[in-house]
């Protein structure tokens, strides 16, 4: 019985099975291709977004549709007249399309024959900075503009320290808008020496100089003929030479953060991470950090299977040949040359956050895969971006830099950032809100945190508990000035003594004759204050005493941070919670009032926010109990 399906000739099937081989090709190709990601940054109106636009439409990056799209949107919100503007490819946000300016950091993806892309669109503006340092963190290279008719600007200035300063390791000084000079080369040589000179100021490595018009194509993709007497290599032509900095990693010492403990049954236990640096084998010696044990590498673990190597950029899983204590945010090293370890530096911040860095404060401290409770010191000075001047300064706002050391409340595993960035750059987050508000670079360990170390005793603060049958306790009253603080702690110390326990009171008026007496009442005076006063009482509850505090301590986060420095159950927070009308009203010392009339600057309640407890462990309402009470209720949770 005949079919009645219809074969297709045998040409057919070879003419397909030669199209899928040869997009498999292509695929097989384009997957192996090396990633460059690069920045263009420079002064405002350089033509940072109409270059990348160009690159783009010039890699044949756009599809019909969005190309349909922007000579329709050219038309109505463009710069260049009909013409194609090929910054609206970049420029997202209706601000910036209004305005002209870029803004947020546009990222875009392009290849060529030789190369993968990823190129940063960053903004000019100072009060962008924090932006422009997002994009750069993560670059191998930057694309300076500069407006030919303007020649190098301070903004021009600025972007290439910044650059400098994230570790960037190639610059492109490209001299836009030829076009509009004449393609003069006297214009692109007195612009080129310019540059030069300042280069040489803040000792940029060497810088490849390119004449280039975004908005008509010359020296982009290939040699323009405007410019006959420039012999360089295009745009393009010398993104896809440069060499990346992923080839270079490959060529230090080994180093893998470990981000997560790989156990998925008894019989495997791994150590996932991504490789930074170097070349790992079975059988190489490693050291584990911080711990500094030592052991071999037995396997190497991939999606595919056992490997027998890693390089740099790798995604693996290691076993090793011993059973070593190892986890989330340990470094696994070379034996032979391992990073150090440190918990006091000297860093430089680029503030990111809307409110000022208060010195002192403690925040999270992420680099890499590691998480520690850091602390930061006032700053030795601020850089000026635009003059680089070094200007002092107590304190960082939004987009300042500044250098400060920091210290961490455990060792931290990390290499200069000049050596490492995945070991050398962190950001800071606030322990509130969980925002970022910080980014820096370390750039060595402080000499003091190699040299002192915990000296041991013989004599432990459980002893010292037990000698005086107590349990040290920290009794923190916090709440606004007039408030009763003082005097229901002063009530508690006195109930306490009549139990026959040690105590000791630490009340905010009495260490500011002393301990404190350098300390003023600025948000960071404020801050270094509880500091100070909480490591007094952790080494107080050392000695096995009950620590009464009476402090207004207005900031959670400090509160927080001195909870962080008791054992876990021995910080009680207490809130002493006074309206503030009725603790104006029983002020014997006429405080609010001068604030008030602003004699007192800096005051809790007037000038100075408060941020009450969210969840105490006791609060106590003075306009429902009398001091008495409190102080009963008080003792009553801590001694059943």
């Amino acid at each position: 019985m005949a079919s009645n399906s219809i074969t297709p000739p045998e040409s057919s099937y070879q003419a397909d099975r030669l199209i899928a081989e040869d997009i498999d090709a292509y695929l097989t190709q384009h997957q192996h291709k090396s990633l460059l990601r690069f920045i263009t940054c420079g002064s405002v109106d350089d033509g940072k977004s109409t270059l990348i636009g160009r690159l783009l439409y010039d890699s044949k990056m756009i599809f019909e549709d969005q190309l349909a799209a922007l000579e329709k949107d050219s038309r109505t919100a463009g710069t260049q007249g009909q013409a194609i503007d090929f910054a609206l490819l970049v420029d997202g946000l209706a601000a910036e399309r209004e305005q002209g300016i870029t803004i947020d950091v546009a990222y875009r993806f392009f290849a060529t024959e030789k190369r993968k892309f990823i190129v940063a669109d960053t903004p000019g503006h100072e009060q962008y900075t924090r932006n422009m340092v997002t994009g750069a963190s993560t670059a191998d290279l930057a694309v300076i503009l500069v407006d030919a008719r303007k020649g190098v600007l301070t903004q021009t200035k600025r972007h290439s320290y910044l650059a400098h300063l994230i570790g960037i390791r190639h610059l492109v000084l490209a001299v836009n808008k030829m076009d509009l000079v004449g393609y003069d080369q006297s214009v692109f040589d007195a612009i080129v020496a310019d540059y030069a000179a300042f280069a040489a100021t803040i000792g940029l490595p060497e810088v490849t100089a390119i004449p280039i018009s975004g908005f008509r194509g010359d020296n982009i993709t290939g040699p323009s003929p405007e410019t006959p007497w420039y012999d360089g290599p295009s745009l393009i032509a010398h993104l896809e030479a440069v060499p990346i900095d992923a080839d270079a990693d490959q060529a230090r010492p080994f180093r893998l953060p470990v981000q997560w403990v790989n156990r998925p049954n008894l019989d495997f236990r791994g150590f996932a991470g991504q490789v930074a640096a170097g070349m790992i084998r079975p059988g190489d010696p490693v050291r584990l950090l911080p711990s500094g044990k030592t052991s071999t590498v037995a396997r190497i673990v991939a999606l595919e299977g056992d490997l027998d190597q890693a390089v740099a950029g790798q995604s693996v899983t290691v076993t090793l040949a011993d059973e070593v204590d190892c986890s989330r945010g340990d470094v696994i090293a070379a034996a032979g040359d391992p990073p150090q370890v440190a918990d006091q530096f000297e860093a430089t911040i680029v503030w990111m956050a809307e409110e000022d860095m208060l010195p002192g404060r403690a925040y999270w401290l992420k680099l890499g895969t590691q998480m520690v409770s850091a602390t930061v010191q006032a700053p030795k000075y601020q850089v000026n971006v635009n003059t680089l001047e070094q200007l002092a300064a107590k304190t960082l706002d939004l987009n300042a830099i500044g250098v400060a050391n920091l210290s961490t409340d455990k060792p931290l595993v990390f290499e200069p950032y000049a050596d490492s960035r995945t070991l050398g750059g962190f950001i800071l987050i606030d322990k509130l809100s969980n925002a970022t508000v910080a980014a820096g670079m370390l750039h060595f360990s402080l000499r003091r945190s190699q040299n002192i170390h915990w000296q041991p005793t013989d004599i432990g603060r459980e002893t010292l508990a037990a000698l005086k049958n107590q349990k040290p306790v920290v009794l923190w009253f916090t709440g606004l000035s007039g408030a009763g603080k003082s005097t229901i702690a002063n009530m508690v110390e006195k109930k306490l003594v009549r139990m026959n326990r040690h105590t000791f009171l630490l009340d905010g008026d009495n260490v500011r004759h002393g301990l404190n007496k350098d300390l003023g009442f600025t948000d960071a005076d404020r801050v270094e204050n509880i500091r100070r006063v909480g490591e007094v009482a952790r080494l107080m509850t050392d000695a096995g005493l009950i620590v009464v505090t009476a402090f207004i301590s207005p900031f959670r986060a400090e509160r927080e941070m001195v909870r962080q420095m008791m054992q876990p159950g021995e910080f009680i927070e207490v809130h002493i919670d006074t309206p503030l009308a009725e603790a104006e009203r029983r002020d014997v010392k006429g405080l609010y009032a001068k604030a008030r009339a602003g004699q007192l600057a800096n005051f809790t309640g007037i000038d100075s926010p408060y941020e009450p407890p969210e969840d105490p462990e006791i609060r106590i309402d003075t306009t429902a109990m009398t001091p008495e009470e409190a102080a009963d209720l008080i003792i009553a949770r801590i001694i059943p």
